[in-house]
């Protein structure tokens, strides 16, 4: 039922499915919106909420925010892995009327009844919805996960810093495979690229692998239609921001380097090795 019209039930996660959210979103007539955030890593950690943020807007400038009922359930037990910035976020949050709902994880719907179910630590529990905004559950593909690449959960199992296996010494990896415990962004592959280039070559020269990645990320989290929270941090999960002024807050100039320059850099510098 995801994404089939009338069902309320959406994703932005499939190209089959994404077109179906705005048609949900502009239609909405009011009643209770629902936006998911699972267990598992997702790609671009921040995505489950800036559909939700776009999505309130939306519901304000249409007329029918006051009859709207907003509901984050996110399965993890912060809104964001970042302490510094999950405050940021739970203060729009406060702010916009949306209500958090740690550690529930969606596992079941039933669309004849509009009713998700959610699992938290209290047992389980069913929410109505007249929108569900879906964020599944995700993994690396099941060839990884059937190898011995793969850790316990099916990631590929690399050293945090130098991008090789842990088991295999002649196998380096990066990106959304890995179990690097950072976000899953493209900012943080842009930084893995060279870490992983000078230790590969390091290894087949018989050097001692001297790269070391920090676990920098970028989650550019759009909060609305022209503003947008830069979060940047590392392993350590503080900030590691690269303006010259404080990031944590929401600004239309972040706003605009994410919608204008960071498709330019994407499609014209990082997809073709300029940078």
């Amino acid at each position: 039922s995801v994404g089939k019209p009338g069902t309320g039930v959406v994703s932005n996660y499939s190209y089959d499915t994404v077109n179906a959210t705005w048609d949900a979103i502009r239609t909405f007539k009011g009643g209770t919106a629902i936006f998911t955030d699972p267990k598992t890593a997702v790609k671009c950690g921040g995505a489950p909420q800036k559909i939700m943020y776009l999505a309130e807007e939306a519901f304000r400038k249409q007329g029918v925010r006051d009859r709207t009922r907003i509901l984050f359930m996110n399965a993890k037990p912060t809104n964001f892995t970042a302490p510094t910035y999950a405050g940021t976020f739970r203060d729009i949050c406060e702010e916009r009327g949306i209500a958090i709902n740690l550690q529930h994880d969606l596992v079941a719907l039933r669309p004849q009844s509009r009713e998700a179910i959610f699992a938290t630590p209290d047992g389980e529990k069913v929410e109505r919805y007249d929108l569900i905004h879906v964020t599944p559950p995700q993994s690396a593909p099941d060839f990884l996960k059937r190898s011995t690449l793969g850790d316990a959960a099916g990631w590929v199992e690399v050293h945090k810093h130098t991008l090789q296996h842990v088991r295999h010494p002649d196998v380096f990896a990066l990106g959304d495979c890995t179990n690097l415990p950072t976000s899953k962004t493209g900012a943080a592959i842009r930084s893995q690229a060279p870490v992983l280039v000078a230790n590969l070559a390091a290894h087949r020269a018989g050097a001692s692998l001297t790269a070391q990645y920090d676990g920098y990320t970028a989650c550019p989290v759009v909060t609305g239609y022209g503003s947008l929270v830069m979060a940047e941090f590392d392993y350590s999960k503080l900030p590691a921001e690269s303006m010259p002024f404080d990031q944590n807050k929401e600004r239309y100039s972040m706003y605009a380097l994410k919608t204008y320059a960071l498709p330019q850099l994407y499609w014209h510098g990082m997809l073709k090795g300029r940078m």
